[in-house]
């Protein structure tokens, strides 16, 4: 992909999906920009250098009203952080997306993969809600019966929770894994969600997923997505 400052060494694009896969070389330059081919802005930009044990860097649009301002670590619990040398203040077009000078993202002949992501009606959604503090927890719409779900809690240092149609089913349990840590699946009655035929739903009052007043980001992808051909639609519920 030459769309960017920096050419790419390698681009795996599926615009239904809103999905691509980029390598490419650092340069060390605040305002390099790389061509991620999805045709519209990605909601969420995963950076990893492959030649040095850095951190997962992340961007998200959900994380405030200008999100290329802030990244998030998805190895660790930390809270977002302001700081222009990751994505250099600067959001992402529907071409290239940013990039500062961090050893994380963009550092001189190391190699790096960048995963981004784009929401696409009936299949993904990426955004951010608030929690309650409430059994009966935040509903969340997507536009589709939801099969996975990642939040971050991008207030405190809390996991990176991931749940799944398999393992969990509405509310039933409440298994999830954790994207930032080795642990074996968990099981909890106060961290759970509702999947539903438009959305999923938060339930009990855990900090991970539901702390009155505080911002989650999440990433959902649909069960079955709607429409297309010899696609059949979500069931209902």
């Amino acid at each position: 992909n030459e769309d960017g400052s920096i050419n790419t060494t390698a681009t795996s694009v599926n615009t239904t999906a809103g999905i691509s896969i980029s390598t490419y070389t650092g340069n060390a330059t605040s305002g390099a920009t790389i061509g991620h081919g999805l045709g519209v802005a990605p909601d969420v930009i995963i950076v990893k250098n492959r030649d040095a044990a850095d951190a997962w860097q992340v961007y998200h649009s959900g994380v405030a009203s200008d999100p290329a301002t802030d990244y998030l670590v998805l190895n660790t619990t930390a809270a977002s952080a302001d700081n222009v040398n990751r994505w250099n203040d600067t959001a992402p077009t529907s071409s290239v997306f940013s990039l500062g000078n961090a050893v994380e993202v963009n550092t001189n002949t190391e190699d790096y993969v960048a995963y981004c992501f784009a929401g696409v009606d009936g299949f993904s959604k990426f955004g951010s809600y608030t929690g309650n503090g409430s059994a009966n927890g935040s509903f969340i719409y997507t536009g589709f019966k939801t099969a996975f779900v990642m939040v971050k809690n991008i207030i405190a240092a809390k996991h990176w929770m991931m749940f799944d149609t398999e393992r969990q089913y509405n509310g039933e349990g409440g298994q999830y894994l954790f994207a930032n840590e080795n642990y074996a699946v968990g099981d909890s009655a106060t961290l759970s969600f509702d999947f539903l035929s438009n959305g999923f739903k938060a339930r009990g009052t855990d900090a991970n997923n539901n702390t009155a007043g505080q911002t989650y980001i999440y990433m959902a992808f649909a069960e079955n997505p709607f429409g297309g051909d010899g696609v059949a639609p979500a069931t209902a519920r």
